[in-house]
């Protein structure tokens, strides 16, 4: 069962490193810069795969360590 919490722990380190910001940068939070604050970003194709992979393993991660 920890084998399989070390798995799950690793693939989240991984596919969240592989996800894109979701942020400009942090110099638009500091001097205000909401150019495009309200525009249509979709997730697509790969991206989309990577964000719902990433809540599953999440979910799959905190019901091992609870069980754990």
């Amino acid at each position: 069962m920890t084998v399989l919490l070390i798995i799950v722990s690793i693939l989240i380190i991984a596919l969240v490193l592989l996800q894109s910001s979701k942020a400009e940068g942090a110099s638009s939070i500091i001097t205000g810069g909401n150019d495009d604050l309200f525009k249509n970003r979709k997730e697509r194709g790969g991206e989309l795969f990577i964000t719902y992979t990433t809540a599953v393993l999440g979910i799959l991660f905190f019901v091992l360590c609870i069980v754990l």
